[in-house]
């Protein structure tokens, strides 16, 4: 195993929100992805889902018992999406995340709206 080039990694594909496996923990996988635009909003019923900005800034829409509302985070930030827990991230600017799930975990999570077509329905891309 030799170290990873997060910047590499970022700047082997183009494609957005259609992500790329950088690196397995124990059962999770390390992924990372360029954003802009919307995604969808989705439920992941049984795994929480963790982001981190690397850059830009990621707009996380959430639908809570108390109501919905929206978290911001810009570059440097991380947030936990509770399993259970409606949410739709989206980004104004091209935006690159990192996303720490259980490996196999769809990026439209197990109930979603209609998958748009520029939205890639994914479990992750290895790296190339």
């Amino acid at each position: 195993m030799e170290p990873i080039s997060l910047d590499q990694a970022l700047a082997s594909f183009t494609e957005r929100w259609s992500p790329r496996i950088v690196t397995t923990v124990n059962d999770y996988d390390v992924r990372v992805a360029k954003v802009e635009g919307e995604h969808l909003w989705h439920v992941h019923d049984h795994t929480d889902e963790f982001f981190l900005v690397l850059d830009g800034e990621l707009h996380i829409g959430l639908r809570e018992p108390s109501g919905e509302r929206t978290v911001v985070l810009p570059k440097g930030s991380v947030f936990t999406v509770p399993r259970g827990t409606e949410h739709k991230p989206y980004a104004r600017v091209p935006t690159e995340i990192l996303v720490l799930e259980p490996s196999g975990t769809l990026s439209v999570g197990d109930r979603h709206e209609e998958v748009p077509d520029h939205v890639d329905a994914t479990t992750g891309h290895a790296l190339s």
